[in-house]
């Protein structure tokens, strides 16, 4: 249980609980209720804990370690800068589409995609490559949304690989769902369903989806790099 893992992990950094609450910005009550499961971390309060503890909070969430985070190689200037059609090109670059009127949604959501001809996020052909990425294929969208904090908070850019749309359980892709974009954590279920997960378990628990109910979800894509602004 979280509460479990959070009282484990506190005493094997030989923190005390106003110590802890202290370094998160909570009070020493609110480690108590953490730790007795009466009520249960979230968004920043989730991220802070995971990085005062020294852990993931996936770990705090599930007992299990984070996937491995994609590698960072989108070119940002002057911390999120995108570039115009006139932009001149380095030896090593591609231009991927940047949707920056479209909204995946990490919750709630928006409705689908419309094509927008704008800006465009840079990364370098070489990393697309190791990644397994066509840049024909790939596109970056915003997160909307709560459902997948602390990993993507609102306003989060995700890059999507419109190929990859064979699921890999624990991996995150944006799938259409019934005329609404979202990106969720993917496994496949017997009988042909799928398990929908967001991060924020809390707010946001699992959805079972079956073979029937199926027919209103299309994968666009698997998410293949991620970048969050704090």
């Amino acid at each position: 249980m979280m509460n479990e893992r959070i009282k484990e992990r506190r005493k094997a950094q030989g923190l005390t609980q106003p110590a802890l609450g202290k370094m998160i910005g909570v009070t020493k009550a609110t480690i108590s209720l953490w730790e007795a499961g009466t009520t249960s971390p979230k968004g920043e309060n989730l991220y802070a804990l995971a990085k005062s503890l020294n852990c993931s909070s996936e770990w705090l969430l599930y007992g299990e370690e984070k996937q491995s985070k994609p590698e960072s190689n989108a070119e940002f200037i002057g911390g999120f800068e995108t570039w115009g059609r006139e932009s001149p090109l380095g030896d090593d670059e591609v231009e991927v589409p940047f949707y920056m009127e479209v909204e995946l949604a990490a919750g709630a959501g928006i409705a689908d995609i419309r094509e927008y001809y704008g800006p465009k996020l840079r990364f370098a052909k070489s990393t697309l490559k190791r990644q397994g990425v066509s840049a024909t294929d790939a596109v970056c969208v915003k997160v909307n949304g709560n459902s997948m904090e602390p990993v993507l908070p609102n306003g989060s850019t995700v890059g999507v690989d419109t190929s990859h749309t064979d699921i890999i359980d624990g991996k995150m892709y944006a799938i259409n769902h019934d005329g609404m974009l979202r990106v969720k954590m993917l496994y496949k279920l017997p009988g042909g369903g799928i398990r929908l997960r967001s991060y924020n378990l809390d707010e946001w628990p699992d959805e079972h989806i079956n073979a029937e109910q199926l027919k209103h979800i299309k994968i666009i894509g698997k998410v293949f790099w991620y970048s969050v602004l704090i």
